[in-house]
Order: structure tokens, then C-alpha cells, then sequence
């Protein structure tokens, strides 16, 4: 089977909507979170927004007024990704070329918008673009218009771990032979009014108002649940063998793909995580290597009480007397939460880390949970090469997605 590589990346995040000011803010342990404006009159008025996002540089004014913001951030993070990976017109003909971009909520701002408009002005003063604003597919859709792909095209909507599963149907699709090359990842930016409202109407969302950085702590005895936050990461996914015939830089290789559902509960994880495992054991089993090749986990860590608890048995279970030696660590202390944006993000993170022999650490670790008791990096960066990294992400309807990555040739 054809081994499928990552030769370009594009983010957007509360670190930074850059690689490299991202992870500088990710080893310097910085915190994207603050308190918002908008949110001032809830009882969860703080979030992750997006630093350094300047949709300018590829969107006109008229663009901007016709393109909700998750849509904008796809676009750019997608137009970084090929500038990157130094894809032109020419790379491969247009009709082996793809674009799967996922999302959870899709435009839910535009959405809120002219949902507004409807109830206070009448049908007369809906927008007609209102509907292209807030379809999940359209992300993908004006992406392939930019780059002019004419392959598979689709959305991807799994809530939390889309963006994983974007990566993971993209690599796929280049394996069974429908495509050479796929841009592919996840974005979020539904940090509204209305869906912090949501999520804090469900208990999930932490309400540590008054200390806004610290509100995401993973693994921490103190944790009350996560922090939302807006972003992802698109990437460029090849052939390993048509990359290296146009000279492409290898980032990483997608090693292997692990995939369940718990068929337990809409929100909550079954405590036994029995799916989650199965998902950490098929991607190690499909990279073809063992549990002591894995040199980092980068956590699906979302600072709730169940998940952080869950998530550190699956990995005894699946790592055995080597879950304490393996490093793990949750950049959601750093980030905070970005829906269907977090494993894209992560997964860029472990491509960077791979890359510098630097593995980010999980901050706000002061008062560590008993039942969370391995090696979380706490506080400070860890310097170690690394071949061999495994990432995970779990979603609202039991949905697992676990890949493993290896290091690239460049």
C-alpha cells in the first residue's frame, strides 16, 4: 500500500497563525486564553481566539463580506499549507488533486447572524448568500476553487475529532488510487455567544473566569471542564512516491490509522475505554511498529473530569509497564479546545516536534488527578528526538480517531 506523506503545513490558532510563532508560544508554555468582549455577560466569558489571523492577505473586502470566518480560515491555513509544500499549478494535472477540509459546526456565525435578521426584520432582510455561508462543505469547496482541484472533494464532520478524521479519509483516498494529492485538515470558529452557551449549558466548559490562562489544566486534580477555543490546520497530503519524484520536502508520514466508536453515550466516554484502545492498538498495529517506538502522545487532554481520566487508562492498557516511560502531553493547557480544528492543530504540532526534538509541554499541571499519574511534560518543554508519534482525538458521539506519525526526511 502506498505510503502517504505530509510535505506542507498552514495553521491558525491562539498561538499564533503561523508554524513558527506557534510553536515558539508552544515551548515557551504561553497561554492563548483570554477573556472576551462578547462574552462578558455569560457565566463562561473566556475562550481561545485566533492571534495573528489576517485574512487579508489572500481575501479581498467583498471576499470577507461573502465568507464566515471558519470559511476564511480554512482558505488561508490551506493557502499556507500549498505555499509550503511548494505545490504549483503544474504539481500534478488538477484532476488528481483533492481537498477534504472538516469542520463541526460550520458558518454557525453567519448562521446566528441572519438567524437575528429573520426574527427581528422578516424574511425580506435574509441574506441570499446565507446559505453558502454556513453549509460545513463550503470550506472545501472554496478552497478547491483557489487551487483549482478538480479530485475528491467532501466535509468531514465528526465535532472534536474531525480534523483527524479529515487527515485520516484524505490519506485513504490517496492509497486506494483516487487521488495523488490531498489538501486536508480541520477548522473551527464557533467561539460565539450562543454556542459558549451551549456548551456551558452542558457543564462541559470550564467557568475559571477570573483566571482565564489557567482555566485549561489537563490531567489537574482542579479541573472543571475545557476551555473553547477557534483554528485548526489544513496540510498537504502526497503519494510518498510521486513527492519524492517532484523533489517534495517529507514532513512526516502518516504511519497508521486507528478508528472506533464507543457506541456508549452521546457525550460522556465509556470509562472502560475499550474503543479507545482499539483505535490506539490498529494505528500502532498499521504503522507496523510496537508501543516502545512511540516517543510522544500528544493527548486528546481536554481538561474534563472524565476524558482526562479515561484517556490515561486507555494509554496503560495499550502501552502496559511503558505508559510511564512514554512522554504525553496536552497543548489544549495551551490552546484551549478548537472543536473540529484541535487534531488538525495537534497533528501539526507532532509534525513539529518530530522535526526540532522538542516535545511541548501540558501547563497548569500544579495539583496532579491520582488517577492521572504518567509522564505529562508538566510545566516546561522536554528536548528529545523522536521517530515515532502518536496523536489522539475523541468526539461528543463516541467517535475515536488515533493516528501515528513518522518522521520525515526533511
Amino acid at each position: 500500500m502506498e505510503s502517504v506523506v505530509i510535505t506542507g503545513m498552514g495553521v491558525v490558532s491562539p498561538l499564533g497563525s503561523d508554524c513558527l510563532t506557534l510553536w515558539n508560544n508552544l515551548v515557551g508554555g504561553a497561554s492563548g486564553i483570554k477573556n472576551i468582549p462578547e462574552l462578558k455577560e455569560l457565566t463562561v466569558t473566556m475562550g481561545g481566539p485566533a492571534q495573528g489571523f489576517e485574512p487579508t492577505r489572500y481575501l479581498g473586502a467583498k471576499d470577507l463580506r461573502h465568507m464566515d470566518r471558519y470559511c476564511q480560515m480554512a482558505l488561508c491555513a490551506g493557502l499556507d499549507a500549498v505555499e509550503d509544500a511548494q505545490l504549483s499549478p503544474g504539481s500534478y494535472p488538477d484532476d488528481r488533486i483533492g481537498v477534504m477540509i472538516g469542520t463541526g459546526a460550520g458558518g454557525l456565525a453567519s448562521l446566528e447572524e441572519q438567524h437575528r435578521a429573520f426574527l427581528e426584520k422578516g424574511h425580506r432582510r435574509v441574506s441570499p448568500l446565507t446559505v453558502p455561508m454556513f453549509i460545513v462543505n463550503m470550506a472545501s469547496g472554496t478552497l478547491a476553487v483557489r487551487v483549482g482541484a478538480k479530485g475528491p472533494g467532501m466535509d468531514v464532520s465528526s465535532a472534536c475529532a474531525t480534523g483527524g478524521h479529515a487527515l485520516a479519509l484524505a490519506c485513504r483516498l490517496i492509497q486506494c488510487g483516487d487521488a495523488d494529492c490531498m489538501i486536508a485538515g480541520g477548522v473551527e470558529a464557533c467561539l460565539t455567544p450562543f454556542a459558549v452557551s451551549a456548551f456551558a449549558a452542558m457543564k462541559a466548559l470550564s467557568t475559571r473566569n477570573d483566571q482565564p490562562e489557567t482555566a485549561s489544566r489537563p490531567f489537574d486534580r482542579d479541573r472543571d471542564g475545557f476551555v473553547m477555543a477557534e483554528g485548526g490546520a489544513v496540510m498537504v497530503l502526497e503519494a510518498h512516491s510521486r513527492a519524492k519524484e517532484r523533489g517534495a520536502r517529507i514532513l512526516a508520514k502518516i504511519a497508521g490509522i486507528g478508528m472506533s466508536q464507543d457506541a456508549y453515550h452521546m457525550v460522556a466516554p465509556d470509562p472502560d475505554a475499550t474503543a479507545v484502545v482499539n483505535a490506539m492498538r490498529a494505528a500502532i498495529r498499521q504503522a507496523g511498529i510496537s508501543t516502545r517506538d512511540i516517543g510522544y502522545i500528544n493527548a486528546h487532554g481536554t481538561s474534563t473530569p472524565l476524558n482526562d481520566k479515561t484517556e490515561t487508562l486507555a494509554i496503560k492498557k495499550v502501552f502496559g509497564r511503558d505508559a510511564y516511560d512514554v512522554p504525553v502531553s496536552s497543548t489544549k493547557s495551551m490552546t484551549g479546545h478548537l472543536i473540529g480544528g484541535a487534531a488538525g492543530l495537534e497533528t501539526a504540532i507532532c509534525v513539529m516536534a518530530m522535526q526540532r526534538g522538542i516535545l511541548p509541554p501540558t501547563i497548569n499541571l500544579a495539583n496532579p488527578d491520582p488517577e492521572c499519574d504518567l509522564n505529562y511534560v508538566p510545566g516546561r518543554a522536554l528536548g528529545k528526538t523522536v521517530h515515532y508519534c502518536m496523536n489522539n482525538a475523541f468526539a461528543f458521539g463516541g467517535q475515536n480517531i488515533c493516528l501515528v506519525l513518522e518522521k520525515g526526511e526533511g
